[in-house]
């Protein structure tokens, strides 16, 4: 049991948490699995010594002209498996801090609290999520490949196996660092504006669905802002390839300095239209599924109409 605004209500279990995290990313991840490949492909574009794409349209004119629509769906096996992984601990992690936050203080959490704990719940997912990260970046990049270079994964498990049996069990992890810290960052902002917005907007739009998707419009935005940059040094750190034993880049910092030097202040977000409108209605998608299944969980199996909220 917990309390809010002064009355006590029940709480969603610990366990239920994670599935509803991971259940809503899956189902946001179907909708927009088309724009992140598209994102991908615009921030490794430069990565093979020229310029591969001027824009998102000309992206998804090649993919529809040399691979097929159906080439978009890319990756989607090892993009599910991420936000099984990801999401699931996550927002799992994050509630289950929320939880302990309004126990102890009796409110909800301050501006830092929420960025406190957007940054823990971010670290871990991103922990849980980095081998699924590898495999879902590799199979979306691997047909912009010469037909002699692609790994031609056929499944997320195939390419696990094939991963650890040529590289070792290390490479899952491959990228760790930036995925860690983008996932910091994202959910430093991400969870702390969508719980800010929620609180600021409280009664205005109408409760319900239009208050979160007002809420999470507006993170969706100031997380994507605010994370490209990671997310490209993550994008090209997994998909790199070692030659000679030496690796393209050391690290985030190597990566942000090749392409400012060698493609343009601006390029840190290339790919920052399909990004935005990837992560925007990811955000949004995640957030109102999350908050509907907390909505119908506790009222038909808690039988309290005010069971959890998401932040």
């Amino acid at each position: 049991m917990a309390l809010v605004y002064g009355v006590e209500k029940k709480t969603v279990p610990t366990h239920m948490k994670f599935v509803m995290g991971g259940a809503s990313g899956m189902l946001a991840t179907c909708i927009v699995q088309p724009l992140d490949l598209l994102k991908t492909r615009m921030q490794i574009s430069g990565t093979l010594g020229t310029r591969e794409y001027k824009n998102s349209f000309e992206v998804l004119s090649k993919i529809w002209k040399n691979e097929g629509m159906l080439s978009l769906y890319n990756g989607l096996s090892a993009g599910l498996l991420r936000q099984a992984s990801y999401t699931s601990a996550k927002m799992g992690v994050y509630q289950m801090e929320l939880d302990w936050y309004r126990k102890n203080f009796g409110n909800y959490p301050s501006m830092v609290a929420s960025m406190t704990m957007g940054i823990v719940a971010g670290a871990f997912g991103a922990l849980c999520g980095n081998p699924a990260e590898v495999a879902l970046i590799r199979m979306m990049s691997d047909n912009r490949l010469m037909p002699e270079d692609r790994r031609n994964y056929k499944h997320v498990g195939d390419a696990f196996v094939r991963i650890v049996k040529d590289e070792g069990v290390v490479a899952l992890w491959r990228g760790c660092l930036p995925t860690v810290g983008r996932a910091m960052v994202v959910n430093m902002v991400q969870l702390a504006s969508y719980s800010l917005m929620k609180d600021q907007l409280h009664g205005y739009p109408s409760e319900g669905i239009p208050l979160h998707l007002t809420a999470a419009l507006v993170s969706g935005l100031l997380t994507s802002v605010t994370s490209m940059p990671l997310d490209m040094a993550k994008t090209r750190i997994q998909q790199m390839k070692v030659i000679d034993g030496k690796p393209e880049y050391s690290g985030t910092i190597d990566v942000l300095k090749k392409v400012v030097k060698n493609e343009g202040a601006f390029a840190v977000w290339k790919g920052f239209t399909p990004y935005l409108i990837r992560m925007g209605p990811h955000t949004i998608f995640s957030f109102v599924f999350l908050e509907q299944m907390n909505e119908v969980y506790g009222k038909h199996v808690l039988g309290d109409s005010l069971s959890d909220s998401v932040p």
